[in-house]
């Protein structure tokens, strides 16, 4: 776990967003509504990227949390964000990669 958290906080790939999806992260969609309505990772919650700011007071510390959006883009700015807030955060990428995942591990809900 704490090699898992000392490449989070150093940056991280792809294997350690399966890693923490697989371990429960919370995943955090910041696509706007709309897209979210469109399809989305299963249980993930939607908070879209201008709100983000205010929300992550109402977020856990305690946990890692996985962003994904439409292509990378945003979810990047995110993790960001939140990473400059104290929070274990990572970009996952196109929410569909998360999907996936989720998917592919028996996570799915």
């Amino acid at each position: 776990m704490f090699d898992f958290l000392r490449r989070v906080l150093g940056g991280g790939g792809m294997e350690d967003v399966r890693e923490a999806v697989t371990n429960g992260a919370l995943i955090i969609d910041v696509r706007t509504g709309g897209e979210y309505r469109g399809g989305h990772v299963a249980g993930s919650r939607n908070i879209p990227l201008d709100e983000l700011e205010h929300a992550l007071d109402t977020l856990p510390k305690d946990k890692p949390i996985v962003f994904c959006c439409a292509s990378g883009m945003r979810s990047g700015n995110a993790a960001h964000i939140a990473k400059a807030r104290g929070f274990v955060a990572l970009n996952g990428g196109p929410w569909t990669n998360v999907d996936s995942i989720r998917t592919r591990n028996g996570t799915r809900e």
